[in-house]
């Protein structure tokens, strides 16, 4: 179920971000920041609704969404895209499409671990959050 990604959730490392965000076509300058930034992102559920924010110095996103269900979503990097999001076993998995374009954003949690695999086409970015107290 989605419970098990309920909580508060803090970056603690980012392994091939930039790569991830030149692949997507986010410019130079917006990358340097986003490099730097140490987002948390907060998971909740409501019913059906899952709200995930993500909150950072530099960005705040929110996006709500029932699974399996597509909605449109704008990304903190401004693209415009169609999002789906299921439950595989234990992953919560995000899949965007724009522009004949595919990206997939997987969550997976293991205790007070989450780990956020980005994939789009060769490019696969890791990202490990700690869960908060």
């Amino acid at each position: 179920m989605a419970e098990t990604f309920v909580g508060t959730w803090n970056l603690k490392e980012s392994k091939n971000f930039d790569e991830y965000m030149k692949a997507l076509g986010v410019g130079f300058a917006t990358r340097q920041v986003g490099s730097m930034t140490k987002p948390t992102t907060i998971i909740s559920v409501d019913g059906d609704a899952v709200t995930l924010k993500t909150v950072s110095t530099f960005k705040n996103t929110e996006i709500k969404f029932k699974l399996g269900e597509e909605f449109d979503e704008t990304t903190a990097d401004d693209r415009k895209v169609k999002s789906l999001v299921t439950l595989d076993g234990n992953k919560l998995v995000h899949v965007q499409k724009w522009d004949g374009k595919e990206t997939s954003l997987v969550r997976e949690v293991d205790g007070n671990s989450l780990t956020l695999t980005l994939t789009l086409g060769d490019v696969v970015c890791t990202r490990s959050y700690v869960k908060a107290d």
